[in-house]
């Protein structure tokens, strides 16, 4: 399981400013800020991650680095769907969708044969790690 430093709000934001300032990428993976709604507070939240793009599809991996728990922004989505995306110099809105059965299965392979760590993240975990498209217009 990946390190996940001690703080976590802090890291993100340098990392959100250095992303805004040069398109930081994230140990030379791709990088995107999606703002998510809090589902109690309505606050919004910006988290920088990892997305890897399939037949067109701009997705998002909700692995937490292997964590036992689905991530806040996780939760947040599935409450509220509407989110902000930014990526490639460019930030609009989006609709969160997680894939779901076999559409879920297949992405997760494919991206697990591209990033051999998201497969360790699902074999250390009980719950099945979602797999978010997010679709909206650049």
């Amino acid at each position: 399981m990946a390190e996940i430093p001690a703080d976590l709000n802090a890291a993100n934001a340098k990392l959100i400013e250095e992303f805004r300032a040069s398109g930081r990428r994230l140990d030379g993976r791709p990088l995107l800020l999606l703002t998510t709604t809090g589902r109690r507070s309505g606050r919004t939240y910006t988290n920088p991650m990892m997305y890897v793009r399939l037949d067109e599809r701009l997705l998002v991996i909700a692995s937490a680095a292997g964590a036992e728990h689905d991530p806040d922004w996780y939760r947040n989505l599935v409450a509220d769907p509407a989110v902000t995306v930014e990526v490639d110099g460019e930030q609009y809105a989006a609709t969160a969708r997680p894939a779901a059965g076999e559409d879920r299965d297949a992405l997760f392979e494919r991206i697990a044969a591209q990033y051999p760590f998201f497969a360790d993240h699902q074999r250390g975990v009980a719950r099945r790690i979602p797999v978010v498209e997010l679709v909206g217009s650049a």
